[in-house]
């Protein structure tokens, strides 16, 4: 053996070793499995807010609230069952509304005063007012939202749709999260787990840093001009092709070896689609993007969504959120902080539907909005504010071939407990899937000598709520 062919087998040798640390061992996926149904939507934006807005304040007006404000009524306590299961009634004080409702749009749909801005959108969404899920704390419930599981480690839902359907352009990820949350689940709510790493979710700044600041990190080399990156990219290339020379039909050292050139084309595209310097004066209006302004940190995160989804992102998620012990949204003791949320995100979010409508985006785009879970309609402790309830709340999707305008089901007449049309949160992520062309029975991976998929064994599509 000649010195350079000894030099040659082991560089290629030190790059196996790289490559098996890079891709690890997966089981075979099971895409050929996956039916194709016709699709209505092709990306989804979920616009996460983080705690637990409260439902009968914004979207499920319930008048017995005011009638019956102050007086002692006795509920199922869910956080009492889940701690003790004691599933006896306890009295509780009625507490209601700290905003009034008024109905908008052509449908005639219900919207407290808390959300001006995105009351003016209601002939578009379709609300689901009878939602129930698992989990009575933020980190199972948050967890569960994600991943479709309280506490085993399932991949998230943006990584199951990108896995079921790739990315719509080969210079980005198929699943972006903006603004992500360290807390109750952290990176577990936009990760993997047993999918291939490739499949995980893109974090774009954090949730408690300033929103200008969201970008792809370590995409450039300051200290390489370009010329010195391509060459040294070209090199590391050609030693990647010379494994794959040695070792056809590999398709662990294929995807490796793609993850090195989508970043590299990473590199190019990704400070493009994160620059907004390029939007028009009305645009960040639009968004409420004004210096100084309470809607300018949300309006940003809202439009880079928009941007990514045009540029074929498949999933974005945005994060209304921090990263302190008590997420945003979770008013225990001090209901009117609801108030700081709402004129922080409702502009924003209004912004988004009528950007994406004018753009004829909104037609072919989920756009999801909810929490958790919802909050009770009862103060808390006799107090001035309301507890976790996972029995009963309210979400809201527009486009993507929901019915526009539509309600469905409904909680009881104090907004406690989902009664009619119930939807669990299994069944909406059925749902999503299915608007996306993937059968959640038959989206499946196998792990461990078993098939898994989002949905575990439940799930129904609502077709209820379909046009």
């Amino acid at each position: 053996m000649i010195r350079r062919h000894f030099l040659q087998s082991v560089s290629c040798g030190f790059g196996g070793l790289a490559f098996s640390a890079l891709a690890g061992r997966n089981e075979e996926v099971s895409g050929a499995r996956i039916p194709l149904l016709p699709a209505r939507a092709k990306r989804v934006i979920f616009v996460f807010m983080q705690g637990g807005p409260s439902h009968v304040d914004t979207f499920d007006y319930k008048p017995l609230l005011f009638d019956r404000d102050g007086q002692m009524v006795d509920f199922y306590d869910s956080r009492k069952i889940a701690n003790s299961g004691d599933r006896a009634a306890t009295a509780h004080r009625v507490m209601k509304p700290l905003w009034d409702f008024s109905r908008h749009g052509e449908c005639g749909r219900h919207v407290s005063a808390l959300f001006p801005e995105m009351a003016r959108h209601v002939d578009d969404m379709c609300f689901i007012h009878s939602m129930h899920t698992e989990g009575i704390a933020h980190g199972p419930a948050t967890l569960f939202l994600h991943c479709g599981a309280t506490n085993f480690v399932r991949p998230s839902m943006g990584s199951w749709i990108s896995y079921g359907l790739g990315s719509e352009c080969e210079n980005l990820p198929g699943f972006v999260t903006i603004g992500p949350s360290s807390g109750n689940g952290g990176a577990r709510n936009y990760g993997s787990a047993f999918l291939p790493p490739v499949y995980q979710g893109t974090p774009l700044g954090r949730a408690d840093a300033p929103a200008a600041t969201a970008a792809f990190r370590n995409v450039g080399n300051p200290s390489l001009s370009p010329e010195k990156q391509r060459q040294r990219f070209d090199f590391i290339q050609a030693l990647n092709e010379a494994q794959r020379q040695r070792r056809p039909g590999d398709a662990e050292l294929d995807a490796a070896v793609n993850s090195y050139e989508l970043a590299w084309r990473l590199q190019r595209e990704a400070p493009g689609v994160t620059d907004l310097s390029g939007e028009s004066a009305a645009t960040l209006e639009l968004y409420g993007i004004r210096e100084g302004s309470p809607t300018e940190e949300f309006g940003r995160k809202c439009l880079l969504a928009r941007r990514l989804c045009e540029s074929g992102v498949r999933f974005v998620q945005v994060t209304y959120g921090d990263n302190t012990a008590n997420p945003a949204w979770d008013q225990h003791s001090n209901m009117p902080k609801h108030a700081d949320h709402a004129l922080a995100v409702d502009k924003p979010v209004a912004g988004l539907l009528a950007d994406l409508k004018q753009r004829g985006l909104l037609e072919d785009t989920i756009v999801w909005f909810g929490g958790e879970f919802g909050r009770t309609p009862y103060a808390q402790g006799n107090g001035t504010g309301r507890d976790h309830n996972p029995k009963g709340f309210t979400t809201w999707l527009a486009g993507g071939g929901f019915k526009p305008g539509h309600a469905h089901g409904a909680t009881d007449e104090f907004g406690h407990m989902a009664v009619e049309n119930k939807v669990h949160m299994h069944d909406l992520h059925a749902t999503i899937l299915h608007q996306l062309g993937l059968d959640h029975e038959k989206l499946t991976y196998r792990f461990d000598g078993r098939n898994f998929r989002f949905t575990d064994v439940h799930g129904h599509v609502v077709r209820e709520v379909l046009s």
